[in-house]
């Protein structure tokens, strides 16, 4: 070793002419944590002592830090390690140019380092590509069912119109045939190609995302209005190919497929190589896979949304107040106490926050014929003229006060649950921050 390691009696009666230093590598260079020498113990930190060197352990001389004086250093590099004597400063040079130059055991080190780090990235890329293609036979498969058994017998028989053929399934046929390429070229290893070719397609799921509510909405009606459609879907899903499943089922699947497709690239992408010929493949391939997956989480809000501002309209007795406007966002809904402005006994009402608006309702006779389970609007107030303020419930204690200030009322409104009160506050305050940016 070319000198002799310290023992630990000697460390740990404050002997510094040995220090224990740690390099760990980092991008290609070492970097020194400080020695005990200049640096206090963290709390709970054992004082470093002098492990013993196992046999066969890897030497390697470095120049030493300034003011390191013939120690020891522990050099971690990957998983391995190996421990190294500093050399005095004046002796820096000539045991750096040894060692870079002269040490075949250093080069080694470093190849051995770089080689492992590649084989890692090799078997997460194999088991993600191996995975890719499991999960792609069984997405094709389940596509299978609805290809071979509706829409093409479909189409021989005439039981649909095409252009209600053209509604239900979308583009499915095009994203059917462009797994089975797909699947076909990871089958053979041609990963990069495949995923390139592949991107090309990515946005048939997007239109089919966007087709996907009036597909429902069309299969629904010719289910209720064309028996012989009905019997024949029925007949086909008792089939044991379908395990169970119904047409319903499994017309959502290519959307759940592009979410998968979304997290397989990004671990391929994740575990290849920059100077891979296949990385700027995979590259242009993850940002389509990403854009299109955007695309449908937007879809997919704005369906959501207009459900939720549908269900309030219907909530509500008659027609004078007017949710479904274009722009318009469902937010939160709850019951809240109004205090009075005079002293009058606390009214509870049920509140409806929207993107642009607070509407505040209360509920019908529940003896009424109609509209027992509704709600009559009291008042609608716009949030651009709002200002928000928490007026009790900055504390933990029981409950708390919001104030809403509009040009010419301000709008009290309590509640006995301390959360409750935080969260409609965030809304609210979220809400008009949002309207005035």
């Amino acid at each position: 070793m070319g000198a002799s390691a310290p023992n630990r009696e000697q460390k740990e009666s404050g002997d510094k002419s040995n220090p224990w230093c740690f390099t760990g590598k980092d991008g290609g260079d070492h970097k020194q944590v400080k020695t005990r020498e200049n640096r206090e113990l963290e709390e709970g930190e054992e004082p470093l002592g002098a492990p013993e060197v196992p046999e066969g352990v890897k030497q390697r001389t470095l120049g030493c830090p300034e003011g390191v004086r013939d120690g020891y250093c522990l050099v971690v590099v990957g998983k391995g390690w190996s421990i190294s004597p500093w050399c005095c400063p004046g002796q820096a040079r000539k045991s750096s140019e040894t060692t870079m130059s002269g040490s075949p055991l250093l080069l080694m080190a470093g190849a051995d380092v770089v080689e492992e780090q590649r084989a890692r990235w090799e078997r997460k890329r194999s088991r993600t590509a191996k995975e890719l293609l499991e999960t792609e036979h069984k997405y094709l498969k389940q596509l299978d069912l609805v290809i071979t058994f509706f829409v093409t017998i479909l189409k021989a028989k005439g039981t649909l119109k095409p252009a209600v053929m053209e509604t239900i399934f979308g583009p499915l046929e095009s994203i059917y045939s462009a797994s089975q390429v797909l699947s076909l070229h990871l089958e053979r290893g041609n990963l990069g190609l495949g995923l390139e070719n592949f991107c090309q397609k990515l946005e048939l799921y997007g239109h089919y995302a966007e087709n996907l509510e009036q597909a429902n909405k069309t299969l629904k009606e010719q289910l209720r209005k064309n028996k012989s459609f009905r019997r024949f879907k029925k007949l086909q899903e008792t089939r044991p190919q379908f395990q169970g499943k119904k047409l319903e089922d499994l017309l959502p699947l290519p959307l759940q497929r592009l979410q998968q497709y979304k997290h397989f690239l990004r671990d391929l992408l994740e575990n290849t190589s920059p100077d891979s010929a296949e990385y700027q493949k995979l590259t242009k391939t993850v940002k389509s896979a990403s854009e299109v997956s955007q695309w449908v989480q937007d879809i997919v809000r704005k369906r959501e949304n207009s459900l939720q501002l549908l269900r309030v309209q219907k909530l509500l007795k008659g027609r004078k107040t007017q949710l479904l406007t274009a722009g318009r966002w469902y937010i939160r809904e709850g019951w809240l106490l109004v205090v009075p402005s005079k002293g009058k006994e606390l009214k509870r009402r049920m509140f409806f926050l929207f993107s642009d608006i607070f509407v505040a309702t209360k509920p019908c006779h529940p003896l009424h014929l109609l509209n027992s389970n509704k709600f009559a609007c009291t008042a609608v107030y716009p949030l651009h003229q709002c200002e928000v303020d928490k007026v009790f419930g900055h504390t933990q204690s029981q409950g708390g006060l919001l104030s809403l200030s509009f040009p010419h009322k301000t709008l009290l409104l309590m509640s006995s649950d301390q959360q409750d009160v935080n969260d409609w506050y965030q809304s609210l305050k979220a809400a008009v921050r949002r309207l005035k940016a």
